[in-house]
């Protein structure tokens, strides 16, 4: 099964993309932005190529060095860039800019036949049973996630416009709830993205850890570990270091600021 993007996709310069590869991790950008450092540590890490870039109106612009390397090569990095790793049949996608206000579902309805990944206990999402469930998850220690319902009025919605049977409103017929609990989760961007891609009957999979802001490093790698472990890979098979040492990305050195200039104590 190869893989269909509905966005624009410029291809990066001296490479090819390989049709064939068939799982797409993709993050789903969200508090502590966890998802986006786990998706780091699988690019560094596994030495992904990069091979395209893709332009959307619906995701805010933005610029800067290059993320990934021993030390910056003044490559630019851009808002929706595609990593692959033929030899394992994946892509990643890394997502470095949120999605403009309010074009969430036009976002999530771009995307075409991929499965997607984003505490110390992993939470999950699936599409293989109605209410979400999913034996091989449960039996890799990880829980549904618990206030997942199908049946409630929001997710039902999110289900009705990802199927295109009614219009986007400016306010949402929920707006004036969300502040219960119930209504929290799917106003989420995983949440669209979720539910656009069981819409088109696609296997999807969200990984899910409860974080702060803060330093979200460690969750990153745990994040990246459940990635791998729902793969069915170790991620030393991925990252091809010989033992299980994560490749830190070059722009994780200054992602909280320069350190201070201590001639100033």
């Amino acid at each position: 099964m190869g893989i269909l993007i509905t966005l624009e996709f410029i291809t990066e310069q001296g490479t090819h993309s390989d049709a064939d590869s068939t799982t797409l991790i993709l993050p789903a950008l969200s508090i502590g932005n966890v998802g986006q450092f786990a998706v780091d540590l699988l690019v560094a890490s596994m030495k992904a190529d990069r091979v395209g870039f893709l332009d959307s109106p619906y995701v805010l612009p933005c610029i800067g060095n290059g993320a990934y390397g021993p030390v910056p090569q003044g490559q630019l990095a851009l808002p929706l860039e595609a990593y692959e790793l033929a030899s394992n049949g994946m892509a990643l996608i890394q997502q470095r800019s949120p999605v403009v206000k309010g074009r969430m579902i036009e976002f999530a309805k771009k995307w075409q036949r991929i499965d997607i990944s984003s505490g110390s206990q992993m939470h999950y999402l699936s599409s293989t049973n109605s209410d979400g469930t999913d034996d091989y998850c449960e039996r890799l220690g990880w829980k549904r996630l618990q206030d997942y319902n199908p049946n409630q009025r929001s997710w039902m919605y999110l289900s009705t416009l990802a199927e295109g049977n009614a219009m986007l409103e400016d306010r949402l017929p929920f707006e004036g709830e969300l502040e219960e609990e119930e209504y929290y989760y799917p106003s989420l961007p995983f949440a669209a993205l979720f539910s656009c891609f069981k819409a088109k009957a696609l296997k999807v999979t969200c990984l899910l850890c409860y974080c702060s802001e803060g330093d979200n490093t460690p969750d990153a790698f745990h994040l990246a570990e459940a990635a791998c472990k729902l793969l069915g890979r170790s991620p030393s098979d991925l990252h091809g270091n010989n033992n299980d040492n994560w490749f830190i990305p070059v722009s994780w050195k200054t992602v909280y600021g320069s350190p201070a200039d201590m001639s100033l104590f």
